[in-house]
């Protein structure tokens, strides 16, 4: 990949595409090719082939995707199921046809199941049952995975996968409806913190681990992952480093300036208990994360601040 290939970011202006395009920019690259969904949809067939074969990208990043969190999955599954295969059918058999040169589709952890051992490596894909919270999604992303794997051994494509452990950062989405949990807390906190309420209640026990990545460093192992990875098997991206939900909470809250308590609402799911990417592979190629969690929280709300208040719901 040089200076004057021509990208393809889909998703450039969701949490993790956005980045792409960040780190592509300070890379020096000069042919970045992006469509919002009014410009392409990427769930009409037609269309997408139409953009690959008028445009013809050699490289592309799949960021793009039907995302939420626990409540959405739950309560969209088959608008997850359908939507993800519909999107990632669609882009990767394009880029077979036009021959494009190398594709890196980005997944998630809830590929692996639910009591996984710790921490998650690759192999332990397919070896036990997903999380029910968010099996459609995962299903989706695990064919995704294989359908990469698929088109490499038939057709010889340079189709890579990469799995990303909790992403957050710039233009994330803090919809208390359909977001994850990192960015939920962030506006949970900031609207107590403005309405100077006594307390915010969060979901669950507060005791599941997760691990968190800033978006702008998945971005940068993504395009390293581009210049240096060629292999069938997906690889983990991940920052090695795990919190408790709770403990989360309390670093969102002093970030945000919250002075009020916290209440756990045990009524809600937690979902899986932990989920910590062993990243040793990627590590062994040359790459480590740069954005400590409590660096990129301070920068993660900062980003918040300056969404205009309609766009923060």
């Amino acid at each position: 990949m040089t200076k004057t290939s021509r990208i393809f970011v889909a998703g450039h202006r969701g949490l993790v595409g956005s980045a792409v395009v960040r780190e592509l920019v300070a890379q020096g690259h000069t042919h970045i090719l992006t469509r919002t969904r009014g410009e392409l949809n990427l769930l009409n067939a037609e269309a997408v082939n139409g953009f690959f074969r008028a445009e013809k990208p050699e490289y592309v990043f799949i960021s793009a995707a039907k995302v939420g969190g626990i409540h959405a999955n739950n309560s969209q599954p088959a608008t997850f199921l359908f939507e993800n295969l519909q999107i990632q059918n669609h882009l990767i058999h394009a880029a077979y046809e036009v021959g494009v040169k190398k594709l890196l589709f980005l997944g998630s952890s809830c590929i692996y199941p639910k009591l996984a051992p710790q921490p998650l490596r690759e192999e332990y894909l397919l070896t036990g049952s997903l999380e029910p919270t968010n099996e459609w999604y995962a299903i989706a992303k695990i064919a995704g995975i294989k359908l990469c794997q698929a088109y490499r051994r038939q057709y010889g494509c340079d189709f890579i996968s990469a799995m990303p452990t909790n992403m957050y950062g710039a233009n994330d989405n803090f919809d208390l409806e359909t977001s994850h949990v990192l960015p939920a807390l962030i506006r949970k906190f900031h609207e107590a913190k403005v309405a100077q309420s006594a307390q915010v209640v969060c979901w669950g026990t507060g005791q599941p681990y997760r691990e968190f990545l800033y978006s702008d460093d998945l971005a940068s192992a993504m395009v390293f992952l581009m210049h240096s990875y060629s292999e069938e098997g997906f690889i983990n991206i991940g920052s090695g480093e795990e919190v408790t939900i709770a403990e989360l909470a309390a670093v969102v809250q002093e970030v945000v300036g919250f002075q009020g308590t916290i209440v756990w609402d045990h009524s809600k799911p937690d979902g899986t208990p932990r989920k910590l990417m062993d990243s040793s592979r990627l590590a062994a190629l040359g790459w480590k994360p740069r954005i400590d969690l409590g660096t990129g929280l301070k920068l993660a709300y900062q980003a918040f601040l300056q969404l205009p208040v309609m766009e923060r719901k």
